[in-house]
């Protein structure tokens, strides 16, 4: 079950995140970098309003407005994503390959890191149509805590 857990953003992270905001002309804004941060810490793969919520604690006059617009401008720069199926965007700033679990019942995100070594086959028609750049699959059922919770499910 996720919890919010937190990772420390690295320098790299930072300075990639920096270089990127320059490259599209964005000022780096100490709201751009906590909204940022935000994501690229936690492991609970948070919506906007979770990002919202916590951010105004060392930021209390953000607004949920900019944490929408920062996070649309940070997925089209490439340092998030969205993830999950529910109307309710998640965002994960982990670009590692990794892949997902969503709940479709309670709607948790999970990683699924691939074993070493092991990469997604990528099918004939699929590399036919394009070069592939990035591979986002996201894995759909029941978590174990659902399953557990409603075994009619």
């Amino acid at each position: 079950m996720n919890t919010h857990s937190t990772c420390a953003v690295t320098a790299e992270q930072l300075e990639h995140f920096k270089q990127a905001c320059k490259a599209r002309e964005l000022r780096v804004t100490p709201q751009r970098i906590e909204i940022f941060k935000t994501v690229a810490q936690s492991k609970e793969h948070p919506d906007a309003e979770r990002v919202f919520e916590i951010v105004r604690k060392t930021m209390p006059n953000v607004s949920l407005d900019t944490v929408y617009r920062t996070l649309s401008s940070l997925e089209a720069l490439g340092l998030v994503f969205r993830v999950g199926f529910s109307s309710k965007a998640r965002f994960d700033a982990d670009l590692d390959e990794h892949y997902h679990f969503v709940c479709t019942h309670c709607g948790e995100v999970f990683d699924v890191v691939p074993a070493s070594g092991e990469q997604l086959s990528i099918p004939p028609e699929v590399q036919h149509l394009g070069r592939v750049q990035k591979v986002n699959l996201q894995f759909s059922g029941l978590c174990r805590r659902c399953q557990e919770n409603k075994k009619d499910l």
